[in-house]
């Protein structure tokens, strides 16, 4: 080659090189600063407004009557093909892409052709009286296939007899009446509880722990019907024939019972079924308030104590065992129900971002239903369908937001919230860089008085600030706004001048997100008034009379409070991935935590004695506090002087606040519940539903003054309290500034 082709090869490198740098500096400065009609893809105040006076009550009116027809159980064609029909209609809808995404877990069945079912049996063996093996169908329903009788998921199998103790709600307090007080042993025995006020799965737990070998439940009146009230289909009341289904569980957090802390995909590795986690190790089954009486009716035994009586004509003995005259006959579970590795899918429907396409805010509930699931979960189902359906009419207007937004149709939370934990398994990794928030969508009416809201606390102020724009749907608030309404409502009296915001437990898709990831959450619904309504939840909960016409009929003829819940949900989603500053505020959070140091250390000063025998002190974790609440001002003082046409300074700013509820999260987990992750909030360790704050702290004090070794269980409040500390600390030092 010869010198003049020589320099002509170099200065075509040379001219290459200079292209590539060219080419490198203009990719960045695309990204960097966006193309100036990217803002407006995005929407103003008034056109997100728009967006969500867009969603139609007639239109969540028809998806919840055509989602409701037929049962749509986990693990079942008819759920299969529903997931189907909501991903096509996505997709019509307009979403970027919709896919299934299947998982093999653990559900459970009742055996077709030998049901479950309790009896009373003589001396002899024969039964002289047997519980019902289905509940009466709802007018209009008579001919439905596939509906499941009703069945506690996940029972052992087993004939267990003996006699009978009746042990109140099952709560941990209750059975330390019976053995402490009452010197009542459950040992050996079945006991009968009634639903409400815990989690079945705690009762479950502390009947195996109080060594009895099977438990039935019962939904009582006095807390499954409404004074003044018909039963259905005259009035919203559960019939006395009718039963909740559930799972008895107690997972923790760890999602499907063969793979926990893992997705369940076909190469993962499975536990044998017996040894699955959370699976009872004895039988269980519940059965509607008619047979319950005719359980009880002729129980012996001591009287009840205050507070221990239900709603039914009779004297809720305690046992063990029948009145003399029935003294010989004997209660007998005949439990079959079959646990097996079945199919479950998801539905993932993704809009991607435009500007920060890592960067994922979710609203994610679940499809799947024990009968046709009226309020749980389809109202949420159909509230989701509408606000996919506002976001695709939109983008076909040329909308798109600024962070990707995923939407999820969960399937088997029945059954453990397995749907949405094994997602959040097998995207752990990408979640926790990358994820914003996730919204929570199960049922979105439980009630008709008020709007009920749980959420971290640094969702508090876009909480407010979205209700005060939305119109209230309750009649005598006619021109005023949904924050009005709640605000007059459920005031938060005890803590500060605006509506009530409630911790996050446990009993729905959130957790793994919140309490495993630490990803921020919240969720809405309607509710009933708890200062009035005593009765637990909504009375027909899980039964087959859940359907179309008790939402129709009665909780919300005029589909508006369920118009304004989808606002509600929609509103935070659209705020969240369109706002160029996220609408975090750790003020709030600050706030909360001071307010839950100061609970906790009230709850401690119970104990002042051994507080100063043991030396436990809180001042440690009152510092830390007051190090956020620092930390947590200056930020927001920072923030307010952010220069937002800097998209670097602007990307910062809104990492911190992304990562901000990561900081709260332990890795090694709470004691005994290592997927329960968070630091600050867990559900109660006696009370999946129920939130609690600084758990690790409430968990080693809980019944202390039982501990046989006291300077032990002091040295563990001490540790937790330690605990606590940093993680205050260490999440307050990522709010400060970047150096």
């Amino acid at each position: 080659m010869g010198y003049k082709s020589s320099a002509r090869w170099r200065l075509f490198g040379l001219f290459v090189i200079v292209a590539a740098f060219f080419l490198v500096g203009f990719i960045i400065g695309w990204f960097a600063n966006p193309p100036e009609d990217e803002p407006e893809r995005r929407l103003s105040d008034n056109d997100r407004m728009k967006l969500l006076n867009e969603m139609k009550a007639e239109n969540i009116r028809q998806y919840l009557r055509n989602f409701t027809k037929l049962p749509h159980l986990a693990g079942t064609e008819q759920n299969l093909r529903l997931a189907k029909q909501i991903q096509k209609e996505w997709k019509d809808f307009g979403l970027d892409s919709v896919d299934l995404v299947h998982y093999d877990v653990l559900l459970s069945y009742p055996n077709e052709t030998n049901p479950n079912y309790i009896s009373i049996i003589n001396e002899q063996g024969t039964e002289i009286f047997k519980t019902s093996l289905l509940e009466p169908p709802p007018a209009g329903y008579e001919n439905v296939s596939n509906v499941v009788p009703p069945y506690s998921a996940f029972s052992a199998k087993g004939e267990p007899e003996g006699d009978l103790v009746y042990v109140n709600y099952g709560r941990t307090e209750d059975f330390f009446k019976l053995e402490r007080e009452m010197n009542i042993s459950c040992t050996g025995k079945i006991v009968i509880a009634r639903y409400g006020k815990i989690f079945r799965g705690n009762k479950v737990k502390n009947a195996i722990l109080a060594g009895a070998k099977g438990i039935i439940l019962f939904s009582d009146p006095v807390d499954y019907c409404a004074p003044g009230v018909e039963v259905y289909p005259d009035g919203w009341n559960l019939p006395g024939g009718g039963a909740q289904r559930g799972n008895v569980l107690n997972l923790n957090g760890a999602g499907d019972p063969l793979t926990p802390g893992y997705p369940a995909k076909e190469y993962t590795y499975r536990y044998k079924a017996d040894d699955g986690a959370g699976l009872p190790k004895i039988p269980v089954h519940p059965i509607g308030y008619d047979d319950a009486k005719l359980l009880l009716s002729n129980m012996g035994g001591q009287a009840p104590p205050e507070g221990w009586k239900g709603g039914l004509n009779i004297p809720y003995n305690i046992g063990p065992g029948f009145i003399e005259t029935f003294n010989t006959t004997k209660v007998k579970m005949h439990i079959y129900t079959n646990n097996k590795v079945t199919r479950i899918y998801n539905v993932i429907g993704k809009i991607r971002g435009a500007t920060e396409p890592d960067r994922y805010v979710i609203l994610g509930g679940h499809r799947d239903s024990w009968v046709f699931g009226g309020i749980d979960p389809t109202t949420g189902a159909a509230v989701v369908h509408e606000v996919v359906r506002s976001a695709g009419k939109y983008m076909k207007k040329g909308w798109r937001p600024r962070r990707t937004i995923i939407f999820a149709s969960w399937d088997a939370e029945e059954f453990g919230l397995l749907g949405s934990t094994e997602w959040a398994e097998d995207n752990a990794k990408i979640l926790q860089e990358r994820a914003v928030a996730y919204i929570n969508a199960d049922s979105a009416i439980e009630g008709n008085y008020t709007l009920r809201v749980d959420c971290t606390p640094s969702l508090n102020t876009v909480v407010y600030n979205l209700t005060k724009k939305i119109d209230s749907p309750d009649e005598g608030y006619h021109g005023k706004s949904l924050y009005e309404s709640w605000h007059q409502k459920d005031n938060w009296t005890t803590y500060r001048d605006a509506p009530r915001i409630s911790k996050l437990g446990s009993g729905s898709d959130f957790e793994a997100y919140f309490q495993r990831l630490g990803i921020a959450s919240g969720r809405a619904r309607y509710t009933k008034n708890s200062k009035t309504e005593k009765y637990s939840n909504y009375p027909v909960y899980h039964s087959v009379y859940e359907t179309f016409e008790l939402v129709e009929k009665f909780y919300d003829p005029s589909f508006k409070q369920l118009l304004a819940v989808a606002q509600v949900r929609g509103g935070l989603i659209f705020e969240l991935a369109d706002s160029a500053l996220l609408p975090f505020d750790f003020n709030e959070y600050a706030e909360a935590l001071r307010t839950y140091t100061d609970s906790i250390f009230s709850l401690a000063n119970k104990h002042k004695p051994s507080l100063d025998t043991f030396e436990v002190s809180f001042d440690s974790l009152f510092s830390a506090v007051k190090n956020f609440t620092e930390a947590a001002q200056d930020f927001h003082v920072r923030k307010k002087h952010l220069d937002m046409s800097n998209p670097m300074a602007l990307r910062m700013v809104n990492d911190q606040m992304m990562y901000l509820e990561r900081a709260f999260i332990d890795p090694l987990g709470l004691p005994g519940r290592p997927f329960y992750r968070h630091i600050i909030f867990a559900p109660s360790s006696h009370n999946k539903y129920a939130g609690e704050s600084f758990p690790g702290i409430y968990d080693a004090m809980f019944d202390i003054e039982n501990a046989k070794d006291q300077s032990k269980a002091w040295e563990e409040v001490k540790r937790q309290i330690s605990i606590a500390a940093f993680t205050v600390h260490a999440a307050g030092m990522t709010l400060t500034e970047v150096v």
